[in-house]
């Protein structure tokens, strides 16, 4: 069977014929060279078979790359990465955060507020320039899960109800309220409607097409510590459970490396591909 005739099973369970140029710009996004390119399809064509999973392609692309470059292989893994944030969702919740702070807002992480009618916890609170920005994060730890139309539906009427109870209260009034959905996986057509629709600012992994959630994250180098393939999962947990959960953050959190026991050589390393990942401009996305 030729490559091109070759179907491939998507983490949804719908089956596509195999794309190598997919594969090619995936790789080309991660930075890797033509040569490098060249060598991990070739041999990623060398293992396809029909239904073979998306998954286990992207694994045999991200051990390949890895042997050639750790800091390429990082930037191949962001999606996955994202992922490995949670199970709870609290180091997404606060790697959001850290987007919206580079973006000049002061932020605050799992925030009970009054509204008019109920008290509601809000994932993110964030305001800039007499700005409110509410933000609720939806985070999936596996791929394929979309956030549907009832996202958006029970999420604006929770905005409203703190927006108006803020607008009451001339203390805490604002010159402007946003409410923002943010999650790592995507969203379903309706709900991409009737958010928009309803004001809602809609952050999927790829949506909006050029300010996406991939987009924001490699043109700011907002890299999750996920992303490191210099520390092992352990130690990941370990600086995730310590709030250091970017790798900007990493070099000037040295000691923690040190209090786990990483050798200095190795620290060495880590702050390598940290540095190379935060210069990052753009990010592979599937």
């Amino acid at each position: 069977m030729s490559h091109s005739n070759i179907r491939i099973t998507k983490a949804s369970g719908e089956e596509v014929p195999f794309s190598e140029e997919k594969l090619r710009t995936s790789l080309e996004r991660s930075g890797a060279t033509d040569t490098q390119i060249n060598a991990v399809v070739e041999e990623v064509r060398d293992g396809l078979y029909d239904g073979i999973g998306t998954g286990k392609i992207y694994r045999k692309a991200y051990d390949i790359l890895r042997k050639k470059s750790q800091s390429k292989a990082a930037r191949y893994k962001l999606k996955k990465a994202i992922m490995e944030l949670g199970p709870s969702g609290y180091p997404f919740e606060k790697f959001v955060g850290a987007i919206l702070e580079q973006q000049g807002f002061r932020t605050r992480v799992g925030v009970t507020v009054p509204g008019r009618c109920v008290t509601h916890e809000i994932d993110v609170m964030a305001d800039k320039n007499g700005k409110l920005v509410m933000v609720e994060c939806k985070f999936h730890n596996r791929p394929g899960v979309k956030c549907d139309v009832k996202v958006p539906l029970y999420i604006h009427s929770r905005f409203r109800d703190v927006a108006i109870g803020r607008r009451e209260n001339e203390e805490t009034r604002f010159s402007e309220y946003e409410g923002w959905i943010v999650t790592n996986t995507r969203f379903t057509d309706d709900a991409v409607t009737y958010g928009t629709c309803s004001g809602l600012v809609m952050l999927g992994w790829d949506y909006p097409r050029n300010s996406s959630l991939k987009k924001r994250i490699g043109l700011a180098g907002l890299h999750p510590v996920t992303c490191l393939s210099t520390l092992n999962n352990k130690e990941k947990s370990y600086l995730l459970e310590n709030s250091v959960v970017l790798c900007r953050k990493v070099p000037e959190n040295e000691k923690m490396l040190r209090d786990m026991g990483v050798s200095e050589s190795r620290i060495a390393k880590v702050i390598d591909e940290c540095d190379e990942l935060v210069n990052e401009l753009d990010v592979p996305g599937e």
